[in-house]
């Protein structure tokens, strides 16, 4: 592991913000996925509910995490998303989460894609806590990262 963090100045050991100032914009995109873990009974209920339900609001939630996460997480810088995309998944025990962020600019936007999928996700917990008490948000990690001249 021969790479420093970018978030820490080598010398004082203080926090900083990267300087970006010197790169050129770039078209960038980041995937993310994470999952809700639950009991069967509990994926059925919420795959069951209408539109307009909890996991319509947790996709809204996510959309909204990633928009607002430089002022979430210190170091970020504010970025001009182009697109961010939210998809939600029931399946058996489990909630799905996939989210994706878009933007061109001088830094990449992998952090407001997984900050999408954990917001996503902990909305789907705060929906169904009444009713199992042992879900876990889990598995959450970066999956795509990609960027190209603008």
């Amino acid at each position: 592991m021969g790479e420093k963090l970018s978030h820490v100045d080598e010398t004082s050991g203080r926090v900083q913000m990267v300087d970006v100032g010197h790169k050129p914009p770039m078209r960038r995109r980041a995937t993310a996925r994470g999952a809700v873990l639950m009991e069967p009974e509990t994926a059925r209920r919420l795959r069951d509910l209408p539109k307009g339900d909890a996991l319509a609001t947790a996709k809204l939630a996510g959309i909204m995490a990633a928009k607002r996460t430089s002022d979430l997480i210190p170091l970020c810088h504010p970025l001009p998303l182009s697109h961010v995309g939210v998809e939600i998944e029931v399946g058996e025990g489990r909630v799905d989460i996939t989210a994706s962020a878009e933007t061109t600019a001088q830094t990449g936007v992998e952090m407001e894609a997984l900050a999408a999928v954990a917001v996503a996700g902990l909305t789907v917990y705060d929906m169904a806590k009444a009713i199992d008490k042992g879900m876990q948000i889990t598995e959450i990690a970066l999956v795509e990262k990609r960027k190209e001249a603008a």
